[in-house]
């Protein structure tokens, strides 16, 4: 029987605990599965809330922080000192698991020795609102070669993970280490590529795993001053992984570059889109070409920069309203400019 650490911080989420908690241990009869809930020196009753869950279950144990020591550090003394099973997964407080989730991640790690963790699909539900449907039966799986999925991540410049969906070999997490302290809202998914550098993925096909409350005390909740510090975080946590694995990554310059690139594009769009938005009061969009030059020297010759050179010539106060006709103009020089390709090649 393949057993289960599950280890639930939890902050001021006293309230969401019996959810959270009952989520992952209804329907666990097929697995050795068992919780550490870690409160970290919650100002509320959280911890009584905990003990009470613990007093009728002795699944679960708990611990409560004389003082808060931050959620990294929280982490990292459930998955590195707490955790024994053979898989562990961290869910927040204020997340559920879906029905089952647990065994089948546990089935296809057992399936697959090669992968080092898995993922589903998470559904998002709104704080306050009811949750919604999931299904539970899986129509199969699929194991990504590990450099493949990392290498995936370095393209898209973002993560394609939330947190409460993941399932990790317990061996594993120990071998690579916790979570970054200096990552504090991207540890996450430099951890996934960490994780990724050293194993294979396996992904839960046709089955929800998890529900992730989305509410404004999020972490993941940005705001457009945040925008920037997001970019920011995000390449620290790609650097991170350059840093810590560049010599397991067949072409580490080559993603280097790749991901540079991707978030000088981010960067970019994002400023050009705060003229559409009439949102350059708001924007930082001085500090996002910045941030844009120090990913890529040659940034200038992006289309996204040529794109936020042509509303600075059409202004902050117009932009809003010609929109429309610009987006047509360079839409018609984009046909043009295909037109002439195609035709010159006719003539070649």
């Amino acid at each position: 029987m393949s057993s289960v650490s599950v280890v639930i911080p939890c902050y001021k989420y006293g309230r969401f605990l019996a959810d959270c908690v009952g989520s992952v241990l209804d329907g666990a009869e097929d697995l050795d599965v068992r919780v550490l809930i870690i409160d970290d020196a919650s100002p509320d009753d959280s911890a009584r809330a905990a003990r009470e869950l613990a007093a009728r279950d002795p699944r679960i144990e708990v611990r409560v922080h004389e003082r808060n020591m931050g959620h990294i550090a929280t982490y990292n003394e459930g998955l590195l000192e707490w955790a024994d099973g053979t898989y562990v997964a961290l869910l927040s407080a204020d997340d559920r698991l879906v029905p089952g989730a647990l065994a089948r991640a546990a089935a296809l790690l057992d399936a697959h020795p090669e992968a080092g963790f898995c993922y589903g699909r998470p559904l998002r539900f709104r704080h306050g609102d009811p949750l919604p449907g999931a299904r539970t039966r899986a129509t199969g799986s699929v194991v990504y070669p590990g450099l493949w999925w990392l290498e995936r991540r370095f393209r898209e410049g973002t993560g394609c993970i939330t947190s409460p969906e993941v399932v990790v070999r317990t061996e594993l997490q120990r071998k690579v280490g916790g979570y970054d302290p200096k990552l504090p809202h991207a540890g996450d998914i430099e951890m996934w590529m960490r994780l990724a550098a050293h194993a294979d993925v396996g992904y839960v096909r046709g089955a929800d795993q998890a529900y992730y409350r989305v509410h404004g005390a999020n972490m993941s909740t940005v705001d457009f001053g945040g925008q920037l510090d997001d970019l920011r975080q995000r390449r620290a946590a790609f650097e991170a992984v350059l840093d810590k694995c560049g010599d397991r990554l067949p072409d580490a310059a080559g993603l280097s570059r790749t991901v540079h690139t991707r978030l000088a594009r981010f960067a970019l769009r994002r400023a050009y889109r705060a003229y559409d938005r009439g949102r350059t009061d708001v924007v930082p969009v001085e500090e996002l070409v910045e941030f844009a030059a120090d990913c890529l020297p040659s940034y200038e010759a992006l289309p996204e920069y040529r794109a936020l050179r042509l509303r600075r010539r059409v202004g902050a106060r117009a932009m809003p309203y010609l929109q429309p006709l610009v987006l047509s103009a360079v839409a018609e020089r984009g046909r043009e400019w295909l037109w002439w390709r195609s035709w010159n090649r006719r003539g070649i």
